[in-house]
């Protein structure tokens, strides 16, 4: 079972910010091996939709950056622990995103660059491709936009 919770920076204790970190840095820098800025100072003005096991460990996380210069919420750094790849804990994860869009901004109309292999993942929860394929740190991404109403 997985508890979840959408918090803002200054909410998130001690523990959650090191696990939530943890995670993003085993799987970004580590498990993909690329080195990139992690702590960017985007996480400050950011909503962190924290998915924690039945030890609180943080096991599934997502971060939403305000509007953009188009108006658009950015999600980004989805992330699912590598041993809870294949359960569904992505797809529940992109739900508690949308929910979460939705109770914060009115609407769940928002933004991401997606790595590209990623693309059927997120068309499946209403984000479309736009543009052709770029890199980002070495790894393949798409712009992917996610139109809807409120």
């Amino acid at each position: 079972m997985v508890a979840w919770s959408t918090l803002p920076f200054e909410a998130l204790d001690t523990r959650t910010l090191y696990d939530l970190l943890r995670l993003r840095t085993d799987v970004f820098v580590v498990e993909q091996q690329c080195p990139y800025l992690e702590l960017d100072d985007r996480d400050r003005t950011a909503l962190h939709v924290l998915g924690r096991d039945a030890d609180r460990r943080v096991v599934a996380y997502a971060r939403i950056l305000p509007p953009d210069a188009e108006g658009l919420p950015v999600v980004g750094r989805v992330v699912v622990q590598a041993d809870r790849r294949g359960t569904g804990l992505g797809h529940a994860l992109m739900r508690e995103v949308l929910t979460a869009l939705r109770a914060h901004y009115g609407r769940v109309s928002s933004r991401m660059s997606a790595q590209a292999h990623l693309e059927a993942f997120y068309a499946a929860h209403g984000y479309r491709a736009q543009g052709t394929v770029f890199d980002l740190d070495g790894i393949p991404h798409i712009a992917m936009r996610l139109s809807a109403p409120a």
